[in-house]
């Protein structure tokens, strides 16, 4: 019996055999080139200040209150970003729906090459650890590595931690007048939250996670490796569906909520020498 499939098999797990320093064969640089030149758009930087909305309801808010517009020359394949004015920041690019773990790098992957130098991601997430009645914002500080994307950026460990540490205090300040509470810490990155055991859960709990998401980890991995700036927040706003009215985010969605965090972000990045 040919044992070579096994043996294949048995040669390729997903924490090991691979070279995190090695250069990668496709580029975002390519595949936005090949895509401007598809579809004819020009080469234009996208804002500097990008956000990623897995739920969609900052996008779909920007769109009902005619805020947001069309960014022309955002040419990636797979989603459209929207350009708003955010109070006391100038022009902000958001992408929604890019939901889990490989479609947020794949984003935030082009997003950076095309200009983006700060990426902020707030996503909504199931309680672990309660802290207080949702909804209430955690400043995702490091998150458990329950995904495959993080892998392939940085080699095995139990947590992905933030990139830029001071950046996070820069926020937590800038974030201390906000009317939503914002707490800071660790978090839980699934890729199948309909696997979210009883077992599961607990390990989670016992290693202190606050609340459960599904993309912190391989964006924090791949802010590791590229040296870009990402800040990643979880809108904890149920928990899992266990009780009747779940889910709910506030005012507009959370929308309103939501890009107050985002502004605050944006205020603690600029304070850095390098952003400026």
């Amino acid at each position: 019996m040919d044992d070579k499939p096994h043996r294949a098999q048995a040669a390729w797990p997903i924490v090991g055999l691979k070279d995190h320093k090695a250069p990668s064969v496709f580029r975002p640089e390519s595949l936005l080139r090949e895509a401007r030149r598809q579809r004819q758009l020009p080469l234009v930087a996208v804002p500097e200040i990008c956000v990623l909305d897995p739920d969609g309801d900052v996008v779909r808010h920007l769109k009902r209150t005619g805020a947001g517009r069309i960014y022309e020359g955002w040419a990636c394949y797979h989603t459209e970003l929207l350009a708003f004015d955010l109070d006391g920041i100038g022009e902000v690019g958001i992408v929604g729906c890019a939901v889990g773990a490989p479609f947020a790098v794949l984003v935030a992957e082009q997003l950076f090459a095309s200009g983006c130098r700060l990426l902020v991601s707030v996503t909504s997430a199931g309680q672990i650890n309660p802290i207080g009645p949702t909804p209430y914002f955690v400043l995702i500080d490091r998150a458990l590595r329950d995904e495959g994307t993080s892998y392939h950026y940085l080699p095995g460990s139990t947590f992905a931690a933030a990139p830029d540490m001071s950046l996070l205090d820069r926020v937590e300040r800038a974030g201390r007048s906000l009317p939503e509470k914002l707490h800071r810490g660790s978090t839980w990155t699934t890729d199948a939250p309909y696997r979210e055991t009883e077992a599961a859960i607990s390990r989670a709990r016992e290693v202190g996670t606050l609340a459960v998401e599904m993309e912190a980890a391989a964006l924090y991995a791949f802010g590791t490796t590229s040296g870009n700036s990402i800040v990643c927040f979880a809108h904890v706003t149920n928990s899992m569906a266990q009780t009747e009215g779940d889910f709910e985010k506030g005012e507009a969605d959370g929308a309103k909520a939501t890009l107050a965090l985002i502004a605050a972000a944006a205020r603690g990045w600029s304070v850095s020498p390098t952003a400026s």
